[in-house]
């Protein structure tokens, strides 16, 4: 019987290096407005006897590979010559052995339970997943999962407590906004109440807790709202993380449908960046850490820990904002082709002349049609 077990669609950016496990699959929930990731799909809890028998597929498929890299010289290190041969096509490694090969490569020390909230299992049924993973995995070291707020709110600290002992560090959830009529338009099924109570609980049992927000997702009506009650919901919650998601409209979702329909319009990346700046000056109290780490972020350099980084994250903005408006649209232009990730890239001569070649096409009157490539150009990063 071939070795393989079950991954899931999606994993956080910041776990592209952890094993994947399916504790569930799809969203229990699977109504937001924004995303289509589980659209058609029923939710489904897998048996603790399914979970662990993917982890036991997975740790023997971790010995096959060690000891092909034995066969080769690498002493059960995956090496990039196991690597290359496991990655080669004819060789017969499936996807489950290629993502595993991968994981072993990066050192092998992170698990990520999917799907869209793992901790809708039962605490003690995740319990003792947790404690398999790390029985089958002795080095792994860090445990992380999505969860909903409304789930982790229905849990005692006990209970959270419990399963922190038993290996789970750190939870990623998708707040999206804090502000109550927008959470309800784009049907998250949670109140800013829901976020504060879920986050709190998940902080006071000390779960690392990486919150998501959503900057633009109140387009134009409700760019002001969102940052301030957004930044509120967060103050209240002091999580460890907040990871920014620039709102890109996904063809296919319900958000897109009520923009084609007049009920929503979405704003332009400068007025985005102008409630990032509002949403992070309206953060007080808190010993958070801002990430940017999505190509969906114009400005990545907007990240640091609150609040010793406060002042170079805002004057990172305020530089953007200052800049000339040509600047600015080669700056864009460079971001959303993957060409630039910070401001001191405009200083590249060589680079800049090639961009601004191609803004001089829009300049002076193609600003709407420079902005409508642009988003186009976006949909290829969803």
């Amino acid at each position: 019987m071939e070795l393989t077990f079950e991954q899931g669609p999606i994993r956080p950016p910041s776990e592209a290096k952890s094993l994947l496990i399916r504790a569930t699959r799809n969203c229990p929930w699977n109504k937001c407005a924004f995303c289509r990731t589980y659209q058609g799909k029923k939710f489904e809890l897998r048996s603790r006897e399914e979970i662990k028998d993917d982890i036991r597929n997975a740790r023997m498929i971790a010995d096959e590979i060690r000891a092909l890299s034995w066969k080769l010289g690498g002493g059960g290190r995956v090496t990039d010559a196991v690597v290359r041969l496991v990655y080669k096509g004819g060789n017969g490694y499936n996807d489950a052995f290629r993502s595993v090969c991968a994981w072993l490569y990066w050192g092998g020390e992170s698990v990520f339970l999917q799907d869209a909230n793992s901790l809708i299992l039962k605490t003690d049924e995740l319990v003792e997943i947790l404690s398999f993973i790390k029985e089958q995995f002795p080095g792994v070291n860090r445990i992380t999962s999505y969860c909903r707020s409304k789930t982790a709110a229905r849990k005692t600290v006990a209970e959270l407590e419990k399963i922190r002992e038993a290996g789970l560090a750190r939870i990623h959830m998708g707040m999206e906004s804090g502000y109550d009529p927008l959470l309800e338009f784009i049907r998250k099924g949670a109140t800013a109440a829901d976020h504060v109570e879920g986050g709190k609980r998940i902080v006071s049992a000390g779960i690392s807790l990486c919150e998501y927000i959503i900057p633009g997702l109140g387009g134009e009506s409700w760019s002001r709202e969102h940052a301030v009650a957004t930044a509120a919901a967060v103050n209240a919650i002091n999580p460890d993380f907040v990871r920014l998601r620039s709102l890109q409209v996904v063809k296919g979702t319900g958000l897109y449908e009520r923009m084609q329909n007049g009920e929503f319009t979405p704003q332009g990346d400068e007025e985005t960046v102008r409630e990032i700046r509002l949403f992070i000056e309206n953060l007080t109290g808190v010993r958070t850490t801002i990430v940017s780490d999505h190509i969906l972020n114009l400005l990545e350099e907007v990240e640091g820990k609150l609040p010793e980084d406060r002042d170079r994250i805002l004057a990172v903005i305020d530089t953007y904002l200052s800049l000339p408006e040509q600047d600015r649209m080669i700056f864009r232009l460079g971001r959303r082709q993957g060409i630039y990730r910070r401001l001191a890239d405009l200083n590249d001569p060589v680079m800049y002349g090639r961009l601004k070649a191609v803004t001089d096409e829009y300049v002076p009157d193609g600003a709407e049609r420079f902005d409508a490539d642009l988003k186009e150009l976006m949909h290829h990063y969803i």
